[in-house]
């Protein structure tokens, strides 16, 4: 059974909450030659059985022996964690796509729930919730130093019942309360729509099992058997998913045979290198139709812009960086999240196990973006009055694993400015900035980092090139006077 599941999760990665997971054979063997510590094994028995036989409440056997697990844990990086029952469950229930809740990805900040990304199309997001938002009260139990699992649980429950969430919004003095019903979740991972002048906009929302399949396929469907003149893949706010989709995603758009993504660890199963297959074998239905394989390779020719944030993480700056590697594609964005570690699964029985670090990985040309993240070959803010989504990256959690290269950290923490009262915007929708400037670069037409005096408003047609044609006073934004959005209005940024 656990081997069953364990397969069904595959290789995973869940950015901020989890990482590129990886099913390795770590056991005892990679031990071998180093003897069991029996002194502190002994130890360690004897307080289980001091507890065991007078703790002033009786204990249970599974109690103890699941909060040691969680001790052995408790110094190492953040990704590394014990998988009970429940969270084995959630971890295959995500890379399948579908579970049950609000539809939201939580994070800590400062003992409290804080929203990492609400997912699309879900409760929360239909009830306003967004990144950055800080759980303060869940049906009005506090929510300070409550664990994540206690959190997700009181979240949690049938469909169609309902929970009322209190909020705190960055720029609210106030907290918020909304009342959000829950549901079963289905993550669409792809979805897409054309453009004007022949351009695409795809956007993945996590790496699932069908990804890379159903992104060929959505691609083959936009196109209607032309060549598009350019391609927007959207990576924000992606969380990341199975390495094995982003790998799948990759070797649509790069020849077979090139390198993707490479890791390395202590152990010889954890030095892997990870190469872009042949169409036939990410898109299995086509193997027999040569025609319909010839028919897509201008997927591995066409000018490609990747959009990436702070949100983007794992399996996202796994594609990321493979793509800027291979010159295959333009970043632009924001930097991503950095997370560079990779997991490993190993199962403990039949429905628990752990998540465990065992590697690093690389890029093509050989960078670890462990904490640097995926630097964008444009930086563009998140929307034209400045940057909206105040998400934590590697740099800023407790305990994360180094970059190697010695790379200055403190740089990588989250320093800059964000608009004072966010307003969030549709990924993909009319008033999307970042794809505005997407579209402009594919165009040849000015990139704008930010534009704090520009109006956007709805467009007629719905399309970003037709929003980008409402757009007043343009300014350079290299040597644009920075402002901030405020109550009263716009106010120059301090420097």
């Amino acid at each position: 059974m656990a081997n069953r599941r364990l397969r069904g999760i595959g290789l995973i990665g869940l950015g901020a909450l989890g990482g590129v997971l990886i099913s390795l054979t770590v056991s005892a063997v990679a031990q071998r030659g180093e003897p069991l510590p029996l002194r502190e094994l002994q130890q360690f028995a004897n307080v289980f059985s001091a507890i065991k036989s007078s703790y002033v409440e009786p204990v249970s056997d599974q109690a103890l022996i699941g909060d040691a697990i969680r001790g052995m844990f408790a110094e190492l990086d953040p990704h590394s964690t014990y998988l009970d029952a429940e969270a084995f469950q959630e971890m295959e229930n995500m890379t399948q796509g579908g579970f049950g809740g609000l539809g939201i990805e939580i994070g800590s900040e400062d003992g409290r729930p804080k929203v990492i990304s609400p997912i699309e199309d879900s409760p929360a997001a239909k009830a306003g919730i967004m990144a950055g938002d800080i759980i303060v009260q869940i049906d009005g139990k506090p929510t300070k130093d409550m664990s994540l699992n206690d959190a997700v649980k009181l979240m949690r429950g049938e469909p169609q019942s309902s929970v009322k969430l209190t909020i705190q919004r960055a720029g609210q003095d106030k907290t918020i309360d909304v009342t959000i019903v829950r549901d079963l979740i289905k993550v669409q991972s792809v979805r897409g729509k054309k453009l004007d002048n022949d351009l695409m906009y795809v956007r993945i929302a996590q790496f699932q099992e069908r990804t890379a399949a159903d992104l060929i396929r959505q691609l083959r469907t936009l196109s209607e058997g032309t060549t598009p003149r350019g391609l927007v893949l959207d990576l924000r706010n992606d969380p990341g998913g199975l390495l094995e989709s982003a790998i799948g995603v990759t070797s649509a758009f790069v020849e077979p045979g090139k390198l993707v993504v490479s890791t390395k660890g202590r152990i010889p199963s954890s030095n892997r290198e990870y190469f872009a297959k042949p169409m036939a074998s990410v898109l299995s239905d086509l193997r027999g139709d040569q025609e319909a394989l010839r028919s897509l390779g201008w997927l591995r020719e066409i000018p490609i812009v990747v959009l990436v944030n702070a949100g983007s993480a794992s399996a996202s700056e796994i594609v990321a960086g493979a793509l800027q590697d291979h010159k295959r594609a333009t970043i632009l964005g924001g930097r991503s999240f950095g997370k560079g570690s990779v997991q490993s699964v190993l199962p403990l029985g039949e429905d628990s196990g752990i998540k465990l670090t065992t590697a690093l990985y690389y890029t093509p040309e050989g960078r670890s973006i462990q904490v640097t993240g995926v630097e964008p070959d444009i930086l563009v803010d998140d929307t034209a009055q400045g940057n909206l989504f105040r998400l934590p990256r590697e740099a800023d959690l407790q305990r994360h694993l180094h970059n190697e290269s010695g790379d200055n950290e403190d740089a990588q923490k989250d320093t800059q400015e964000y608009v004072e009262e966010p307003k969030m915007f549709e990924f993909g929708g009319a008033d999307d900035f970042q794809l505005m400037q997407a579209v402009n670069f594919l165009e040849g037409r000015e990139v704008k980092k930010s534009d704090p005096t520009a109006v956007v408003e709805p467009a007629a047609e719905g399309s970003a090139d037709d929003a980008q044609k409402k757009r007043v006073t343009p300014r350079n934004s290299e040597g644009a006077e920075r402002f901030r959005v405020t109550p009263h209005g716009l106010e120059p940024a301090k420097p």
